[in-house]
């Protein structure tokens, strides 16, 4: 009876996240039926024409749609290949500080923009690279004409995922460096007798070593591949770059709320959620698979 009256305590600690997951996720849900619909928010769910498929198949008929879907895509695969290599890196390079105080002072300096929203990073980006900004002044002292750089579509997809590598890849690394440190260090020191040298020793202890974390968080990557980060584009990108920059989410946000297309949008926003579940449950196989990582 003790061990019941325990469980009840944990059960009444989950109570207020599972109200807030039912209220917030599980509930909005019911607004999938407007992908289905001619809605119109005057008659309501109840009271607008259901349409069948149409949505959808309008929704491949546009030539926006295969923009905004290939524009989705190679930003975040982009972006999921930079966040994967360079937090490694950083982390190997970090790990051969033997300073400990300059270690430490150099993962808090870039663990800050991590926790900064993409509405200050990218006023700060946009200031930075703007026509009279920082950069286009360097490139006048030099006798170089100024780029504009928020302007052109070619340039932008290197810029959104560069800018979210500089956000997120000193916070990425802490898994690495939680990795490492898990290393047992009489390998090092066995190499070390043997002769082999600090290039030997990172190509044949630490990189095996770490293997297994890189892949398992690759493979779970995969789930994101149509997610490329509303709140860094929505903040950084404008009409001139609408051709490469517009993503799934933005476009989604345009059509639905401000031209006011609700059917539409929602139809294009159920397809990616349910592509979006499709490529977790396989990268979650997959994880299991290679990695024997299990959730349940």
């Amino acid at each position: 009876m003790k061990n019941k009256g325990f469980a009840k305590h944990y059960y009444l600690m989950l109570l207020p996240g599972l109200v807030w997951l039912i209220m917030f996720s599980i509930v909005p849900m019911f607004g999938i039926l407007i992908a289905f619909q001619d809605f119109q928010p005057v008659d309501g769910v109840f009271g607008s024409d259901w349409v069948g498929l149409e949505n959808f198949s309008y929704m491949f008929d546009l030539t926006d749609s295969k923009v905004i879907f290939i524009n989705t895509m190679r930003i975040a695969v982009m972006k999921i290949i930079a966040n994967l290599i360079v937090p490694v890196v950083f982390a190997l390079m970090l790990n051969e500080l033997r300073a400990a105080i300059f270690k430490r002072w150099v993962q808090t300096i870039v663990y800050l923009p991590h926790f900064l929203s993409w509405v200050i990073l990218s006023g700060i980006i946009i200031n930075i690279l703007s026509y009279t900004g920082p950069v286009n002044n360097l490139f006048a002292a030099f006798h170089i004409e100024p780029v504009l750089f928020m302007g052109k579509p070619e340039l932008f997809p290197y810029l959104a995922v560069g800018s979210d590598v500089w956000k997120e890849f000193g916070f990425n690394t802490i898994v690495y460096l939680a990795a490492l440190t898990g290393i047992n260090p009489s390998l090092y020191e066995a190499a070390a007798l043997d002769g082999a040298n600090r290039w030997q020793r990172l190509t044949t202890i630490t990189l095996p070593s770490i293997t297994p974390t890189v892949m398992l968080l690759l493979i779970l990557s995969l789930g994101n591949v149509l997610n490329a980060g509303f709140d860094q584009i929505f903040n950084l990108y404008n009409p001139l770059v609408y051709s490469t920059a517009d993503i799934i989410d933005t476009w989604v946000y345009r059509e639905g709320l401000l031209k006011m297309q609700f059917g539409l949008a929602t139809a294009v926003g159920l397809l990616k959620s349910v592509v979006g579940f499709l490529l977790i449950t396989c990268s979650y196989y997959l994880a299991n698979r290679f990695t024997n990582y299990r959730i349940f």
